[in-house]
């Protein structure tokens, strides 16, 4: 077959599926081949017309080439001398290349499989099957494996650790997975996802099993950690990290306490409950809660309690100068992550299977800290304060920063 006398609308024509058309033996097949022979038989005239020496075509020698529509075997014209190395092969290659980076990209940005199809069919006029599609984005999980089981520095000043959640199908039926994400500052301020586990239910007993994990893959000491307000999670922590001084998120501490406070109440009561989480001491916030418990404890003696209950890991920033106090009240810098992940996830309603639910998170990921090339800000001062306040954990020479 060669393009002399491959008429692509008849062949067209006699295709009555999708898999005459992409399939093995398909029409996409049979069009790159000839395009192909048609390109080499090209280059071979203009080689033999340019050459120095005396030399002739010399039949043909069968090539197999990988694509991403299946082995395809091809007719490449050979020379009598042997001197004829044909570029296109390689050309073919890197457009293979490119195309398999589109479609990972366009993936990893939240793209459904059948938008994918469409654009592709819309830059290159040809349809990709959903498993093409899925074959392709699978590849890239041979570097993602290795990411998620790569080696972790030594110590990280700051870990956030929270969940996030997605629908899997599993058993025939559709369950609700937590994601469980823990993201580090590095020594030198850098943002920086250490893994991700899928669970099915967010607790004190899996997030053991994580941090025995981040302990096996290198991490000897974080010297605070800041978490929701999971029951158990402090413990599950310094389980493994005994000396890590835990940090409960404020802002979900906050968001939980006006779940129970009536609409009427909510002005006064958040203004009376700044000066608690806002004092600039320890003391003096201790002193604004208890007024609050004089003021409101009979009404919302509940809500009150529970700070009190939790208060050891929610002051914990109150020990820290207002650089790392602003660092590790909140996990925000983490939820950002997460609304990102949620962002890019949102077109696929529900995961087949936790691998699929994992390489959405880790092509989105890779994505995601593309951008991530700058430390925290004012990391320098807020290092120099983490030198002070763990002189005896860390040995940092603040003179460099």
């Amino acid at each position: 077959m060669n393009s002399t006398n491959f008429n692509y609308e008849e062949e067209l024509a006699k295709c009555k599926s999708m898999e005459d058309v992409t399939g093995q033996n398909g029409l996409v097949q049979k069009m790159i081949k000839d395009a192909l022979e048609s390109l080499l038989q090209g280059e071979m005239k203009d080689f033999l017309n340019n050459s120095q020496s005396q030399n002739y075509r010399n039949g043909y020698t069968k090539k197999n080439l990988k694509t991403e529509y299946g082995n395809i075997e091809i007719q490449t014209p050979r020379d009598r001398n042997a001197e004829f190395d044909p570029d296109i092969l390689e050309k073919r290659n890197i457009l293979s290349e490119g195309i398999k980076n589109q479609i990972t990209s366009m993936y990893a940005k939240g793209m459904s499989v059948a938008d994918i199809s469409s654009h592709i069919e819309g830059m290159y006029g040809t349809s990709l099957s959903t498993g093409t599609i899925s074959n392709i984005t699978d590849e890239a999980m041979i570097q993602g494996n290795e990411w998620f089981n790569r080696g972790l520095d030594p110590i990280y000043p700051i870990v956030f650790l929270d969940a996030v959640h997605f629908k899997v199908r599993q058993d025939s039926r559709i369950v609700t997975k937590a994601a469980y994400v823990v993201l580090g500052i590095t020594m030198e301020g850098h943002k920086d996802v250490l893994g991700v586990w899928i669970g099915e239910n967010e607790g004190a007993k899996f997030w053991l099993k994580v941090c025995t994990e981040l302990k096996n893959r290198g991490i000897q000491d974080i010297l605070i950690a800041c978490v929701d307000g999971l029951k158990g999670f402090p413990e599950a922590i310094q389980s493994v990290f005994p000396e890590t001084k835990i940090q409960l998120c404020i802002i979900h501490q906050i968001r939980n306490s006006f779940k129970y406070i009536s609409y009427k109440d909510s002005k006064e009561f958040m203004n009376d409950l700044k000066t608690v989480y806002k004092a600039s001491t320890e003391k003096s916030a201790l002193e604004n809660l208890n007024k609050m418990y004089d003021k409101w404890g009979k009404q919302y003696g509940m809500v009150l309690d529970s700070w009190i209950s939790k208060w050891d890991n929610l002051s914990t920033y109150f020990n820290y100068e207002e650089k790392i106090r602003k660092v590790i009240y909140t996990t925000n810098i983490l939820e950002g992550y997460n609304r990102q992940l949620r962002k890019v996830t949102k077109s696929k309603a529900v995961f087949p299977n936790d691998g699929a639910v994992l390489k959405s998170i880790y092509l989105a990921t890779n994505d995601i800290t593309k951008k991530w090339t700058v430390p925290y800000h004012s990391w320098g001062l807020v290092l120099a304060q983490f030198k002070i306040n763990f002189a005896d954990r860390i040995n940092l020479d603040v003179e460099a920063i």
